[in-house]
């Protein structure tokens, strides 16, 4: 060694980019997931939720695995958190292979379920950009049981749309949004950006559904850690999409063992337990395994995904303008 200098921090340079990302895994090792939940219906079992379903191609995203290997999503989230702010790789390192997460490699490997042109946003972007955004009357009358609508501030502003104001259908969409496209295990009440979401899906608008996977596992692999308010020995962070990342990981012969197995499928028998709409003051089961999961913070809004979201289409936007 030449006087003066120091070594390198010594990592597991198969498992990990840098010694940054071994010290990540070691801090996010702990965390748990957000799992994913398949779509099992049989063919005259809620035709309109099915048939867009087919019309949209998300045939994959609704088929997940079974299981998934969690120290392969770890390893994924780990090596997939960015040491610079601002620098977007959409890559991760996996057991010696790069692993891509772009929204091309993830279109791909949901079956190309929508196709744009170069530059070309998706209808649901184009009117999120737009100064008169969406109608929020009509999306609480569309998304709502007759007489509901949005919770609202002090000041009268919409802020969400609660779980016993929704219709149906608008619960069912929100269940499978929630575990498979933009996870979070808060599911009593749907933030304004998630119902322009399932407003937009209603509405037949066509949705990049790859690029809002793509932001969101941008986002989990950034979070920073926090305790867990009853037990400050635990984390109450959870990483998104951990079989759509263990099924990504197979075409590059990453070795990998299922062992933790998904969220119960939405079935008929699901809906009609959770999907039912009920009285305000009633008691409404939460749409998860039982016994209720032990409290759990929301990434989706202790970490603003909201706000975050916003500001990626408004990126993405100057990006296609420059």
């Amino acid at each position: 060694m030449v006087e003066g200098t120091s070594a390198a921090p010594e990592f597991h340079s198969h498992r990990f980019r840098s010694a940054e990302h071994q010290q990540r895994f070691e801090a996010i090792k702990g965390w748990s997931f957000h799992r994913e939940r398949c779509v099992q219906l049989r063919d005259d079992e809620y035709t309109d939720f099915q048939e867009e379903i087919a019309r949209r191609h998300w045939t994959s995203l609704i088929t997940p695995m079974a299981k998934f290997d969690p120290d392969i999503v770890l390893e994924f989230y780990a090596n997939a958190w960015p040491t610079e702010e601002g620098v977007w790789d959409m890559r991760s390192w996996v057991r010696g292979q790069w692993i891509p997460y772009d929204a091309d490699a993830l279109s791909q490997f949901l079956g190309d379920p929508l196709v744009l042109e170069e530059g070309q946003e998706c209808e649901f972007s184009q009117r999120r950009n737009r100064a008169d955004g969406f109608d929020e009357e009509a999306i609480a009358q569309l998304l709502c049981t007759p007489g509901q609508d949005f919770a609202q501030t002090a000041a009268g502003r919409r802020v969400r749309i609660m779980r016993t104001s929704m219709t149906t259908l608008t619960q069912m969409w929100m269940t499978l949004l929630l575990s498979n496209v933009l996870p979070s295990d808060h599911n009593s009440d749907l933030p304004l950006l998630k119902c322009q979401l399932v407003y937009a899906i209603l509405t037949r608008m066509n949705v990049h559904v790859a690029q809002l996977i793509t932001d969101a596992i941008y986002l989990f692999g950034g979070m920073p850690p926090t305790r867990h308010p009853l037990d400050p020995n635990k984390s109450n962070r959870a990483l998104g999409f951990p079989t759509l990342i263990t099924g990504l990981c197979q075409p590059f012969r990453v070795p990998v063992t299922p062992s933790k197995v998904i969220l119960p499928s939405i079935t008929r028998a699901f809906i009609e337990k959770y999907c039912t709409p009920r009285q305000v003051q009633g008691d409404a089961p939460q749409a998860a395994d039982a016994p209720p999961l032990p409290y759990q913070a929301d990434p989706a809004g202790s970490l603003g995904m909201e706000r975050y979201l916003q500001h990626l289409v408004r990126q993405q936007t100057a990006n296609h303008r420059e």
